[in-house]
């Protein structure tokens, strides 16, 4: 078998299909031709889950809300980074991915478990919008592997156990093996076993790996770092359990949020560098982090090669293969304290989003977890003087000199 880098280069495109181009084309088409009427009859009944296609054998399509070349193609590519990955969707958007996950498996009087901090949109997704529905929803602490074990024992009806790892925006790391396992343990029967999701898209997919950690679907915001660009939206779900996988395509059939032939490409021509960008992102950030923790403007710095609880080096060390390009800052002086800083920056970026080749600086309680209360954000440790930032790929000593004039500009 090829080494993930070599297979994401060559699995799943034939160039015969594209006039023997060496790179996939761009298939912009609304319907597709059937082969023949009986191919027609056997794709809408293996789309409607009346048939089931042979080992070997291929489908025609047949419409692109269904699926497309493109999206065929990025699948099959985006599968050898996450390793233990069966089968792949993409989605126009990070949400989108989250979204049609949990309702493929969710239903009315169903639970979900969650770890905070968490994405905003996320927290309101789960436990404002979808608990009008009629599924409930429990907070667990991040990072508190003793009581996400508990809940997990103890919640009725539990259906999902959704982890972000690291946490937006304080980079608190949650236990996803000791999750997995004690899934297992309070539901030793398979058939009915809640499923465990992980937003890995701070980590993911070169630092962090939640189906080989036991996880069932790894999320991600592909607009992030698989895109790189901060150019494109889209989203990827990935199982070990190609019948999971079904579940939510068929979800996402109905829903009609596909990602679209353009941005299928674009994304698919990202995929190779992933690795290459994300180092160099880490390595520069674990030297901005290990700078800026000496500032004296600087409360504290999130960031996991400078964590001081022992359970945090433990899970950082067990779970993660390098510290990533995302750090948090408490700035002395709160909210103006934090806004000056912004203000000042000259190289990093005013922005929302993480994972572009362009250094991004945002402040989380007033944009991106605008939506939660204050005693939401208090309990999340989601300060008014706490700033993210997302390094990009520019000379890490320009940055940490932009980050230092900022934080001590009159």
């Amino acid at each position: 078998m090829a080494h993930p880098e070599t297979d994401v280069l060559t699995r799943g495109f034939d160039p015969t299909l594209s006039v023997g181009s060496a790179r996939p084309a761009v298939f912009r088409s609304s319907t597709y031709v059937f082969s023949s009427p009986e191919e027609a009859e056997k794709a809408f009944d293996v789309l409607g889950g009346r048939a089931v296609l042979k080992p070997g054998e291929h489908l025609d399509l047949i419409y692109s809300r269904f699926n497309h070349p493109n999206a065929e193609i990025l699948e099959q590519q985006v599968i050898p980074l996450e390793p233990m990955a069966q089968a792949a969707a993409v989605f126009n958007s990070g949400m989108a991915a989250i979204m049609t996950a949990l309702l493929a498996v969710v239903r009315p009087g169903d639970c979900i478990l969650f770890t905070v901090p968490i994405y905003g949109a996320t927290q309101t997704l789960i436990a404002d919008f979808l608990n009008d529905f009629g599924v409930e929803s429990i907070a667990v602490a991040a990072g508190q592997t003793g009581e996400m074990a508990e809940a997990i024992r103890a919640t009725k009806n539990l259906r999902v156990v959704l982890i972000e790892s690291p946490a937006n925006p304080t980079i608190v790391m949650t236990d996803i093996r000791h999750a997995c396992a004690a899934v297992r343990a309070s539901f030793p029967e398979e058939h009915g076993r809640p499923l465990v999701m992980v937003d890995n898209t701070f980590l993911g997919p070169a630092f962090q790996h939640p189906l080989a950690l036991g996880a069932d679907v790894s999320l991600y915001s592909a607009t992030k770092y698989l895109g790189g660009y901060s150019d494109i939206i889209g989203g990827v779900a990935l199982t070990r359990d190609v019948a999971l996988m079904k579940k939510i395509r068929s979800r996402r059939s109905l829903f009609g949020n596909i990602l679209q032939p353009d941005e299928c490409w674009i994304l698919n021509t990202r995929l190779s560098t992933v690795s290459l960008r994300m180092n160099r992102q880490s390595k520069s950030a674990q030297r901005i982090a290990e700078q800026l923790v000496k500032h004296p403007a600087v409360e504290k710095v999130y960031y996991p090669t400078l964590f001081k609880d022992s359970e945090q080096i433990r899970i950082f060390q067990a779970q993660c293969d390098f510290p990533g390009g995302i750090i948090s800052l408490d700035i002395k002086g709160g909210k103006k304290a934090a806004f000056d800083f912004l203000r000042k920056l000259r190289i990093a970026r005013n922005a929302v989003s993480l994972g572009g080749v362009e250094t991004l600086v945002c402040h989380p309680r007033t944009t991106t977890h605008s939506s939660w209360s204050k005693e939401d954000l208090d309990a999340g440790c989601i300060g008014e003087g706490l700033v993210r930032i997302s390094v990009g790929i520019e000379d890490w000593r320009d940055l940490l000199a932009d980050f230092e004039n900022a934080l001590t500009a009159e």
